[in-house]
């Protein structure tokens, strides 16, 4: 391996230690209910970012909140050293991405049927570490 390559190895191995991330899929609910959410938390510190989530009356809320919270055990597994309040972690992205559909039909009038989309999605929590955070 060449030196520049070997550097920027070094380089990308460091960046992913600083950040953590967690996963949903096949969560049933329609991506723009979820992103609405999603939208609220995106580059918020992760404390004020559990809270937003805690108080938010949308059903979405509870789904992203558990996940914040896997995103943060996560990161404890890498840096079992350090501490989440001198990490100042945040939620660097926050992504929302269509899932499967099921496809059912919903009888309509006059021997009709009207086809009924069941959305569920995919998102992807990524927290990162910084001293210099915009909120």
């Amino acid at each position: 391996m060449g030196v520049r390559k070997k550097e920027r190895a070094e380089q990308i191995k460091e960046a992913k230690k600083q950040t953590a991330f967690a996963k949903l899929n096949n969560c049933p609910t329609s991506p723009r209910k979820m992103r609405l959410v999603a939208d609220l938390v995106r580059g918020e510190k992760v404390e004020k970012a559990l809270q937003i989530l805690k108080f938010s009356q949308k059903e979405a809320s509870s789904r992203l909140e558990k996940l914040l919270l896997s995103a943060i055990a996560n990161w404890q597994a890498k840096n079992e050293d350090a501490s989440i309040e001198d990490a100042e972690l945040f939620v660097k992205e926050i992504r929302v991405d269509g899932g499967s559909m099921l496809k059912r039909l919903r009888p309509a009038p006059q021997g009709r049927a009207h086809r009924i989309r069941k959305r569920s999605n995919h998102v992807t929590l990524v927290l990162g570490e910084n001293n210099n955070t915009q909120s």
